[in-house]
C-alpha cells in the first residue's frame, strides 16, 4: 500500500471526538483533504503547487501536564512537531512519529492510539502554499530529554495552560483535542 493509500484509508476513518465540532468543520476538512488527493495524484508530496498533505504530532508529558513545542527557525512560531511525508513514511502515522522524534530529539516517542486526533488546513509561504496536517499526538515517555533540531530555534516545555499564551489558536485546538482524548 502507498502511502497516499494509507492517507486516503486514514481520512475515511478519521472521526473527530465528540458529538459537535466548537471550532470548525473537521468533516469538511476531511472532505476537503480527500478531495485534494482525489484531484492530484502527487497530493501528498511537496512538490504539489496546490498544496499537499503534511504529518504532525504534539508531544505531550500527560503525567506532567507538559506539551513540548519548538520555535520554528522559519516560521518563527511555537508549533507542534510536523511537516513534509518523505518517501520512506509508509504511514501518515509513520510520518508523524518520524518528524515527532527528529524535532524532538526524544527517543521512545509512542503516538496515542485512535488515529489522528485533528486536521488543519493552514496557508505557508511559496512554494508550498497549503498544508492540509493531519495531526497525532506523541507520548514521551517518562523523563524524557529533549535535543533540539536545526529546524527550530528553541525547544520548550509548556505547561497546558501556558499553551495559548505562546502558541496560535491551531496549536491550542489540538491541544484541547488530545485533552479530551486523554
Amino acid at each position: 500500500m502507498s502511502l497516499r493509500d494509507d492517507a486516503v484509508l486514514v481520512l475515511k476513518g478519521y472521526a473527530p471526538e465528540g458529538s459537535e465540532d466548537t471550532h470548525g468543520d473537521q468533516a469538511e476538512l476531511r472532505q476537503a483533504y480527500l478531495d485534494h488527493l482525489a484531484r492530484h495524484d502527487d497530493g501528498m508530496w511537496k512538490a504539489c503547487g496546490a498544496g499537499h498533505v503534511t504529518a504532525s504530532a504534539l508531544v505531550i508529558a500527560p503525567e506532567r501536564g507538559k506539551v513540548l513545542l519548538t520555535l520554528h527557525r522559519k516560521l518563527r512560531m511555537w508549533l507542534q512537531m510536523g511537516g513534509h511525508c518523505e518517501e520512506q513514511d509508509a504511514t501518515l502515522a509513520a510520518a508523524a512519529l518520524r518528524e515527532a522524534t527528529e524535532e524532538s530529539g526524544i527517543a521512545g516517542l509512542t503516538l496515542l492510539p485512535g488515529g489522528p486526533v485533528r486536521l488543519d488546513r493552514h496557508p505557508i509561504p511559496p512554494p508550498c502554499n497549503w498544508h492540509l496536517d493531519v495531526q497525532y499526538v506523541a507520548l514521551a515517555p517518562a523523563g524524557a530529554a529533549e535535543r533540539i533540531s536545526e529546524e527550530s530555534l528553541e525547544l520548550r516545555w509548556f505547561g497546558y495552560e501556558d499553551v495559548a499564551g505562546v502558541a496560535d489558536a491551531s496549536v491550542v485546538r489540538l491541544l484541547e483535542a488530545t485533552r479530551s482524548r486523554l
